[in-house]
């Protein structure tokens, strides 16, 4: 414990300097907006300060925790549209959309921005102080995981999909299914095969997520509030009341906001799970816990409590990713592989011996981790309702105001018109699917699962030679396959088992009578 307080000592010396408290706040402030365009996300956001902080002569540790507050703040931003607007800033934001978006129709949109607020707080202080205590001990257990693990670890996260399937199961796993198809358009890595391109060149990469989820969601909003302004009916909603959350809702929401932080930080740990992962598992674990107990509970329809648990498990995954990027040298997200990039810049190679070599480095970036998601908090806060007045705009600027947006996002892709066009189709297909009731979220986790899925399937055979027993080989795997198959048959049996007990009452009544 002496040692750990000594090193704490060291990191907060360097974090508590003004030079760089004054560096992360910026970058928190920057990095929220970067998480509201749609489009941008953390990647791209760090990707675009690392010559910054190279050309301004910024020592190490201070550009890392640029990068780092950046790299939070955008997470805590990326929420903001995705509770307003239904647009989810990045890929870890889909799942906040599910509860986020119909708790603002309904008027709580400051609630809604207070609670995933201090749920996401909540995550990163719990994964801070996981990296803390754990992280050697954890970086030892991620190194466990290889292809095959995480082949089996994408199949359990597929199951979690069921829950939000809710009474439409067909619907949904042919949501899962296009979601999977549109993930293997492009070029095959592995053997240069040309998959489902139709000749065009410009598919020969595949279809970026962003187009995805910018048509999925916005575009096919947007039809959707165009289709209700011709139609003569109001899009405008109400955001005046009050201005946070109180102590009943916390009460409400806290036990979903512990189980996610948790879920969050150790999903993060896992080089390549990534945020977007952790989000829908805590979500479907949320939503499967609860409703198994409350029959009033509304997800997918603004449940408070669908709205913390991926806010607080993808803000827990982030800071989580940094586990194996600083002890091991291995980047836990994409947007750790481009600070590891950095790093490189300043001859710093992130690993094992980085603790002993660079302990200013390491603990500066933890002590900044915490004060940057304090900032964070403060300054989200009391700003709910300045962003809450975007859904006083009325409707006639609203819709090309986000439709001009979006675009500006996709275009700064490839800056090409072929993504353009493909949004519109896209969205127009999106907004098709909406009438016909096919749900989201499992089509656009079906496009960020599906190929870390493939290539972990292809690494994990091409080890054995194409023998499918290294699936079922390790203790890990064993036991993700297990949780699988629990996941999906415990609800059936339990429903089956309660239609019979509902049954043998109701005879048992009849009989009375």
């Amino acid at each position: 414990m002496s040692g750990l307080l000594d090193h704490l000592s060291i990191g907060f010396g360097v974090a508590l300097t003004w030079s760089n408290l004054l560096i992360a706040a910026v970058g928190a402030f920057l990095g929220t907006l970067v998480g509201v365009l749609p489009g941008l996300g953390p990647i791209n956001g760090v990707a675009m300060l690392i010559p910054l902080a190279f050309a301004m002569n910024f020592p190490p540790e201070s550009a890392l925790i640029l990068l780092a507050a950046v790299y939070v703040g955008a997470e805590y931003g990326g929420r903001i549209t995705s509770i307003l607007l239904n647009v989810p800033g990045e890929a870890s934001a889909i799942m906040t959309t599910l509860d986020g978006y119909p708790l603002a129709r309904q008027g709580l949109a400051n609630v809604a921005l207070s609670l995933s607020a201090w749920s996401a707080f909540f995550g990163a202080m719990v994964s801070v102080i996981g990296i803390m205590l754990l992280a050697p001990l954890l970086a030892r257990w991620a190194l466990a995981f290889g292809p095959p693990e995480y082949f089996v670890l994408m199949i359990f996260s597929f199951c979690c999909l069921t829950s939000l399937l809710g009474k439409k199961p067909v619907k949904g796993t042919l949501a899962a299914m296009l979601g999977l198809a549109i993930a293997v358009v492009g070029v095959d890595a592995n053997s240069g095969v040309y998959r489902y391109t139709f000749d065009s060149v410009h598919l020969a990469d595949g279809i970026e997520f962003v187009v995805v989820v910018i048509a999925l969601f916005a575009v096919a909003e947007l039809l959707e509030m165009l289709e209700k302004v011709m139609g003569g009916q109001h899009v405008e909603v109400d955001s005046s009341g009050r201005k946070i959350f109180n102590l009943k809702e916390l009460a409400f929401t806290w036990w979903s906001v512990v189980r996610s932080a948790f879920v969050g930080f150790f999903v993060g740990v896992l080089p390549g799970a990534g945020a977007s992962v952790a989000a829908a598992v805590a979500y479907s674990q949320e939503k499967r816990i609860i409703e198994g107990k409350d029959p009033n509970a509304k997800f997918g329809k603004g449940d408070m409590r669908g709205l913390v648990a991926p806010e607080a498990a993808a803000t827990g995954s982030a800071i989580g990713s940094f586990v194996p990027m600083l002890t091991l040298g291995v980047p836990g997200s994409g947007t750790t592989a481009v600070m590891m990039g950095a790093l490189t810049l300043y001859n710093i190679t992130p690993g094992p011996v980085l603790f002993e070599s660079k302990p200013e480095l390491v603990w500066g970036l933890i002590a900044s981790l915490f004060i940057a998601n304090v900032m964070l908090f403060v300054m989200n806060v009391p700003m709910v309702r300045v962003f809450s007045k975007v859904l006083a705009v009325p409707g006639w600027l609203l819709v090309p105001g986000i439709l001009c947006i979006s675009f500006i996002g996709v275009y700064a892709i490839n800056a090409g018109s072929f993504d353009l066009l493909m949004v519109v189709i896209v969205g127009v297909i999106g907004y098709w699917l909406r009438k016909m009731e096919i749900p989201m979220a499992p089509l656009v986790l079906g496009v960020v699962l599906g190929n870390m899925m493939e290539q972990n399937l292809r690494r994990a055979l091409s080890i054995t030679n194409g023998d499918v027993s290294i699936l079922v080989q390790s203790n890990i795997s064993v036991g993700l396959w297990v949780a699988s198959a629990a996941v999906v048959l415990l609800p059936l049996l339990l429903r089956k088992f309660s239609r019979k007990g509902k049954k043998l009452l109701a005879q048992a009544a009849d009989d009375g009578e």
